[in-house]
């Protein structure tokens, strides 16, 4: 046990002197990590960032591959696509002075990607890995009755659940942006209390524009949405809102025109658990523990969700 003034997250990693700060889902989740990752860096740990990658990673030369599925993605590498939000963080992170090189993991299933993270890990020989998702579906034990995009999530989750060695831990921040995708989230704080009972949540502590980490994230995503004008981030770009304070049906981008938003202080906090527990919850991990392709682990999904009883949303009543 820790004592109340002390984050048990940071105090599971304090111990850590190489991490490894994964997003989970792809696109901008990499961001989502940036307030943790930006903390160990500030810490004097030595923090490498990786994201599974939406972008296409096939056009890269061979120089970047680090290993079939894991490619080294720096300031300079050539933009040949104007969705790239691995190089775009790349250079957020040069122009501010930091290490800038975000490793791309191809969207692949759980088998190879595995793979891509064992290589990582042994390449820097990494103590802990946090694993970060922007929303709630990571939460998912799948028989909800929304799971929003749960494809990329668990199978990062199942692809780190059998790599031995390394302390292993979740970290899942903007509650409330997955409603868009039909998640209830009176559902996710049943199975936020589900890890609790488990042993396997860590808590959660909130992101405030006051420190210096927060500041930090609203910058990186401000020039992530001038840099991708046509595809900005919705969940990054929503916890960046509530981060400086707005409230409400708050409109940063055409994306969201027609739907009502609900920014609002509850997105700034950030759930840390452990991956074992977290990965013993989903109901349906082994049914993609074989998976190559990531369209496998859809259709393994798919296949689950016919199956099982699904539990209806839940109403917060507040």
């Amino acid at each position: 046990m820790v004592p109340l003034h002390t984050n048990p997250l940071f105090a599971r990693l304090e111990s850590a002197e190489r991490v490894l700060v994964a997003g989970a889902g792809g696109g901008f989740d990499i961001y989502a990590g940036l307030p943790v990752a930006l903390s160990l860096f500030h810490q004097g740990k030595h923090v490498q960032l990786a994201n599974l990658s939406f972008s296409a990673l096939e056009g890269l030369p061979r120089e970047s591959r680090l290993a079939p599925d894991v490619a080294a993605i720096t300031p300079e590498t050539a933009l040949h696509q104007a969705y790239f939000p691995e190089r775009t963080l790349a250079q957020w992170l040069g122009l501010h002075g930091y290490p800038s090189t975000v490793h791309a993991f191809s969207r692949v299933g759980v088998q190879p990607l595995r793979a891509a993270y064992r290589a990582l890990i042994e390449k820097y020989d990494i103590d802990a890995v946090v694993l970060v998702d922007g929303g709630t579906d990571i939460l998912m034990r799948g028989d909800e009755s929304g799971l929003g995009t749960p494809e990329e999530d668990l199978t990062s989750v199942a692809a780190l659940a059998a790599i031995d060695g390394p302390e292993r831990l979740v970290v899942s921040i903007g509650f409330g942006v997955d409603a868009y995708h039909g998640v209830s989230h009176g559902l996710v704080l049943e199975n936020i209390a589900a890890l609790e009972r488990d042993g396997s949540c860590l808590g959660a502590f909130s992101v405030s524009r006051s420190s210096r980490e927060g500041a930090l994230f609203v910058d990186a995503v401000a020039h992530g949405q001038h840099h991708t004008p046509d595809h900005p981030s919705i969940v990054n770009g929503s916890i960046a809102a509530a981060v400086q304070g707005a409230f409400g049906d708050v409109q940063f981008t055409s994306r969201t025109r027609g739907s009502e938003l609900f920014i609002n202080p509850l997105m700034t906090l950030c759930f840390a658990f452990e991956l074992e527990g977290l990965a013993r919850n989903c109901l349906y991990l082994d049914r993609i523990e074989d998976t190559h392709l990531i369209r496998q682990v859809s259709s393994a999904i798919e296949i689950f969700r016919d199956e099982v009883r699904q539990r209806p949303p839940r109403r917060i009543p507040h």
